[in-house]
C-alpha cells in the first residue's frame, strides 16, 4: 500500500469507512485513502493530563492514532514504586496503567478513543503480562514490543525468559480481547538500539518477531523500521520489509509497516530537528510505510510538551501531503538490504519450526548478533560502521550468515571517539555547520 497522504481537516479524516474498529483496520483504511497515519510518543502519570494529550492528538490537523506510553516503574513491574509516586504526587515519565484502576483508564478514554481514533499502549517491558491485563481491562487492544526487541536493549532479563513471557502475553492478548475487536501487536524489532545497526538485521528481526506473534495467536501485526543514516538505504529497507512480510506472513494476517523518525542523537536546533522529521515523513511516503512515529524539535533537550507533539504531528502530515502518492516501486527488486534480511530470516527459521525456539538458538549461536549490544545473551562479535556514502555496513559479522562489506578496512575497529562521531553524524548533517543550539 502507498503511504501517501492528503491533508484533510480532522473531521474529514476521522469518518470510518467500514465497521472494522481495530487498530490495524484503521491504518488500512487510512492508507487506502492516501493518508499517512502519524503518532506521537506520549505518556503522563496524571489521567487528566493524559486525556488532554490524547484529545489534542485526536484533534490535530492530521490522521492520527493515540499513544499511552507507560512509565518506567510499570515497565519493570515495580507497582509499589508507581503507587508511591502517585500517592506523593511525584511526576512519572509515563502512564501507570497497571496502577490506575481499569475504571480510571476507561474514564480517561471515554469520548476520546473510538473507531476513528484508536489508541496504542507503548511500554518497553520484557515482562508485559500486567500491562496486557491492564490494557485489556480498560478496553484497549493494541500494544507493541517483542521477545527480542524489548529484552536485549533494556536490561539483563534472560532472553529465554523474555521469549516465554511474550508467548504467554500474545496468547493472553488474543484471549482477553473479545470479537469483533482484533488485538494488534507491533514489533519493535526494527528499532534495535535505535542506531548503527545495519538495516538487513533490523528488517529481519522485525519480521521474525511478527512471525512469533502470529504463532501465538495474533492476527494483526505491524512491523517496524527506524530511520537510519542514509535515505536511499532506508527506502530500500522499508521496501524489503514490506516484500518479506508478503512472502513470509500467513495469508489472512492483517499487517502494515511503521517507520520511526530517527531514534539516535537528535539535532540540537529546531531547524535541524524539523528537517529530520520532514525527511522521515517523505521517506514513509516514498517507501510505502503506512504509519509514522514522530519526534519533536525538543527531543535533544527535554521531554516534549503536548503542544510540541501536536506541532510535530502536523508538520509530518503536511510534509507527507506534499509528496502525493508515489508509483510503486522504483529501485532494484533484489537489493542489498532485501538479500541480507532474507539470509537472516531463512537462517533463523531453519533452526527450529517454532519461531521462539529459533530465535533463542540463533542468538546462542551468533546467527543473530546485534552490534554494540551488551546484553549477556548477545554474542557481541558483530560490528558496523558508516561508509563514505553514509550507508550502514558490516565490518565484522561473527557467525552471522552475511559477509562484511567488501571495502571495510581489514580488522576495522570502531574506537570510542569514532563511535561518538558516528552516533552524531545525522544530527550534525541536519543542524548544518553554522547551526547554534
Amino acid at each position: 500500500m502507498s503511504g501517501g497522504a492528503t491533508l484533510l481537516a480532522p473531521s474529514a479524516a476521522r469518518e470510518p469507512a467500514a465497521p472494522d474498529t481495530s487498530f490495524g483496520g484503521f491504518v488500512a483504511r487510512a492508507a487506502a485513502s492516501g493518508q499517512l497515519v502519524v503518532q506521537p510518543r506520549m505518556g503522563f502519570g496524571d489521567p487528566h493530563r493524559m486525556r488532554d494529550g490524547l484529545r489534542r492528538t485526536r484533534d490535530a490537523v492530521a490522521t492520527t492514532v493515540g499513544t499511552l506510553t507507560i512509565d518506567s516503574y510499570t515497565r519493570v513491574g515495580d507497582q509499589d514504586a508507581a503507587r508511591a509516586a502517585l500517592r506523593e504526587g511525584t511526576p512519572l515519565n509515563g502512564y501507570p496503567i497497571a496502577t490506575h484502576s481499569g475504571e480510571v483508564t476507561r474514564a480517561l478514554l471515554e469520548g476520546v478513543r473510538g473507531p476513528a481514533f484508536p489508541v496504542q499502549v507503548r511500554h518497553g517491558s520484557s515482562r508485559p503480562e500486567g500491562i496486557v491485563r491492564a490494557l485489556a481491562a480498560a478496553g484497549l487492544d493494541a500494544t507493541e514490543g517483542g521477545p527480542v526487541s524489548y529484552c536485549l536493549p533494556y536490561g539483563r532479563t534472560p532472553l529465554a525468559e523474555s521469549v516465554e513471557n511474550w508467548a504467554r502475553c500474545c496468547e493472553l492478548l488474543a484471549e482477553l480481547v473479545p470479537a469483533p475487536r482484533v488485538p494488534h501487536l507491533e514489533s519493535f524489532g526494527g528499532c534495535m538500539l535505535g542506531q548503527l545497526c545495519p538495516p538487513g538485521l533490523l528488517v529481519a528481526l522485525s519480521l521474525l518477531e511478527g512471525l512469533f506473534f502470529v504463532r501465538h495467536g495474533i492476527r494483526s501485526v505491524s512491523l517496524s523500521y527506524a530511520q537510519q543514516t542514509d535515505p536511499a538505504q532506508d527506502e530500500e529497507a522499508v521496501r524489503a520489509l514490506r516484500r518479506l512480510a508478503a512472502e513470509f506472513l500467513p495469508a489472512g494476517v492483517d499487517r502494515h509497516v511503521v517507520l520511526y523518525t530517527y531514534m539516535g542523537v537528535f539535532p540540537r536546533t529546531a531547524r535541524g530537528a524539523t528537517r529530520l522529521l520532514e525527511a522521515s515523513a517523505r521517506l514513509a511516503v516514498r517507501a510505502g510505510a503506512q504509519r509514522l512515529i514522530v519526534k519533536t524539535a525538543a527531543e535533544a533537550h527535554r521531554i516534549p510538551t503536548v503542544q510540541e507533539n501536536v506541532r510535530a504531528l502536523e508538520t509530518a502530515a503536511a510534509t507527507a501531503a506534499l509528496c502525493g502518492r508515489p508509483t510503486d516501486p522504483p529501485g532494484p527488486a533484489d537489493g542489498e538490504v532485501y538479500r541480507e534480511a532474507r539470509a537472516f530470516v531463512e537462517a533463523v527459521l531453519d533452526l527450529a519450526e517454532d519461531p521462539g525456539r529459533a530465535l533463542l538458538t540463533a542468538f546462542a549461536r551468533g546467527v543473530l548478533d546485534v552490534p554494540y549490544c551488551l546484553h549477556p545473551d548477545n554474542a557481541g562479535r558483530s560490528r558496523s560502521f558508516v561508509d563514505a556514502d553514509g550507508r550502514l555496513r558490516w565490518s565484522e559479522v561473527g557467525a552471522m550468515p552475511v559477509a562484511p562489506y567488501r571495502d571495510a578496512p581489514p580488522g576495522r575497529a570502531l574506537t570510542a571517539d569514532g563511535l561518538l562521531v558516528a552516533l552524531g553524524s545525522v544530527a550534525r548533517r541536519h543542524d548544518g555547520p553554522r547551526a547554534r543550539p
